[in-house]
């Protein structure tokens, strides 16, 4: 196994090691004759990691030995549902309310927080059952490796990867902007104009920068000084966001609930797909399923009671806006902040840019957390280099990973306006959920080996129907403003396919700990909503997430795929060898035994 041992003797040294060896130790780069010969074979190798799954046990054992040193199992549930809420409830809810329910939907916002929150949740359970029956750093990338194969793995990951660097590059930029308010200044007051660059580069902003390099250091120096960080930033960020419910509350007039649909049901299910945004980042709480106690236990608590709060907050923040002023009055850029100052609490935006700020760090810091951990996984598996599966032995945590997200998101963030990476953001995020929902299927429906093919040719066909039914719902949605004779067909096809799965289809695996409940109908619906949402999405981050998949692809033939591919069969092999050993030994042990018999 000498592509394999190459890349795990790097792992195990300690320090900032920087040989080919840590960066390409697989057989395929050892030299340009090989690199051409793997390249020639890229048809045949690329089929091979498209039919190939991973296993959980390789996932849970094999993969995480790649890394040297063990993360350390430290956390709880109620660690887990602190990340949870310090993930998602972020800078968002502070400008995304009033930008919605000014343009979009008015009073009715509340409605789309509710149709975003239950499709979070859905999406939620998926990710909870996974994370139970595979406790590793790799979250959604783990998941679909096991179902749906290395490919689909590999296209998944790349995007959450670009989502959170862009994502903490946006949180990092909007933090100087609070903290400019904070402090009574304009944001530009803190940023360097570079008049050489382009506009939307020029404005250098090095708070960012700064705040980023705290985060790195605090990320590094361990999961549960991060955890202790978290709860009580977020505590904080609660005590604000409930401070303004109160207050707000105090402050209400139902006659600005008087026209509460102005824009229609469309309005609502527009905004559902934009504040859909406001619940990301509970994902980055699957990937510390790997530092937990008790999964079994700690991540159900965790995910899905962070995912109740943060529903509940959301939910009353919003009705508490619009009660506060008519909805065209609202601020689009400082809502909550604007509100307060409108009915003669000017003091009281301090205490919102406080609270937003608050939530801004905690976002960034399980961000990073989690970023770090997805991309550790997707080195152990030589999709990247094996230089960033390492564990540092003292922290437990993946160092090399941690440092070199962050150091892009600080780049990024320097350099780029947020308007550009607000653009950037979207598309992505509901695709893997999307994909999440269809592994459990899979993982619910077949198992190689058991199912029968009659079995298995009813699921495809079933859930084929499920997923052409959802976009044609989306499709009809973007293309069709006022009618809806074409949801009378799609919907239901989509139940009816649902129910066929259900009732025609047997279950090949049932969840050993905790599962999702209601299957095929839950992570069929959470398939739908997804799909759905995507139809309220604008062009432009369709054409984004196309031209990175490109870069992907790109990437993952010239070296992922070869990587990935030299790595399987060297563990096959070793495997093999072993196995060979170990029957040596038994007949050895047998024939002893039958001389002593004689």
């Amino acid at each position: 196994m000498a592509a394999e041992h190459g890349g795990d003797d790097g792992l195990r040294r300690r320090g900032c090691s920087c040989t080919k060896d840590d960066f390409l130790p697989e057989e395929s780069f050892q030299s340009m004759g090989n690199y051409l010969k793997a390249l020639k074979e890229t048809p045949s190798r690329f089929m091979d990691r498209i039919m190939t799954r991973s296993l959980d046990s390789d996932e849970i054992n094999e993969m995480k030995a790649r890394s040297g040193h063990e993360m350390k199992k430290t956390l709880t549930w109620w660690d887990l549902m602190w990340f949870g809420i310090g993930a998602v409830i972020g800078s968002g809810i502070f400008v995304l309310t009033g930008l919605e329910a000014r343009n979009t939907s008015g009073p009715a916002v509340v409605l789309s927080y509710v149709v975003s929150g239950v499709s979070a949740m859905l999406s939620v359970f998926c990710y909870t059952e996974f994370a139970v029956e595979i406790p590793v750093a790799g979250g959604s990338f783990a998941y679909l490796r096991v179902e749906l194969g290395d490919f689909m793995a590999f296209i998944a990951a790349g995007n959450i990867i670009l989502e959170y660097v862009v994502g903490g590059a946006a949180v990092a930029r909007s933090w100087t902007s609070y903290f400019a308010t904070l402090l009574n200044h304009e944001p530009e007051d803190f940023r360097i104009i570079a008049h050489s660059l382009g506009e939307d580069y020029s404005h250098l902003d090095p708070i960012a920068v700064v705040v980023c390099a705290i985060i790195c250091v605090l990320a590094v120096l361990g999961t549960k000084g991060s955890s202790r960080f978290n709860y009580i930033a977020s505590i904080i960020h609660m005590v604000v966001i409930l401070f303004v419910i109160i207050a707000g509350f105090t402050k209400a007039d139902v006659k600005n609930y008087s026209d509460f649909t102005p824009y229609g049901v469309r309005g609502v299910f527009k905004s559902a797909a934009v504040l859909f945004f406001a619940y990301i980042g509970f994902d980055a709480v699957s990937t510390m399923a790997e530092e937990t106690k008790n999964p079994g236990r700690d991540i159900p608590i965790g995910l899905v009671g962070s995912m109740v709060v943060t529903t509940v907050c959301y939910c009353l923040m919003a009705v508490v806006l619009c009660l506060m002023q008519p909805f065209q009055q609202i601020d689009p850029d400082a809502p909550f902040s604007v509100a307060f100052s409108a009915v003669g609490w000017d003091w009281a935006k301090y205490i919102v840019a406080f609270g937003a700020l608050k939530g801004m760090t905690t976002v960034l810091l399980v961000g990073a957390i989690g970023q770090a951990r997805y991309m550790t996984h997707i080195a152990r598996a030589h999709m990247m280099p094996p230089w960033l599966a390492q564990v540092n032995a003292k922290t437990g945590t993946p160092i090399n990973a941690t440092v070199v997200m962050l150091a892009a998101t600080a780049l990024i963030a320097f350099f780029t306006k947020l308007k550009i990476l607000a653009d950037l953001l979207s598309v992505s995020t509901l695709f893997i959920f999307m994909f999440v929902a269809v592994a459990l299927l899979v993982r619910r429906y077949y198992v190689t080996g058991e199912t029968s093919s009659h079995d298995r040719n009813k699921f495809l066909v079933f859930l084929g129907l499920i997923l052409a039914s959802s976009t044609a719902t989306g499709v009809y949605w973007a293309l069709e403003k006022e009618g809806w004779i074409g949801y009378c067909i799609t919907v239901p096809i989509w139940f009816l396919s649902t129910a066929g799965m259900k009732f025609l289809v047997p279950q090949a695996r049932a969840p050993k700990i905790w599962g999702v409940p209601l299957v095929p109908w839950l992570p069929s619906a959470s398939i739908a909503i997804n799909i759905f949402l995507l139809g309220s999405i604008d062009k432009k981050s369709f054409v984004r997430f196309a031209i990175w998949t490109g870069i992907l692809l790109v990437y993952y033939v010239l070296f992922g795929l070869h990587a990935t591919y030299d790595t399987a069969k060297a563990t096959l092999k070793e495997k093999l060898t072993l196995q060979k050993a170990e029957e040596g030994v038994v007949v050895a042990n047998n024939s002893g035994s039958a001389t002593v018999d004689h």
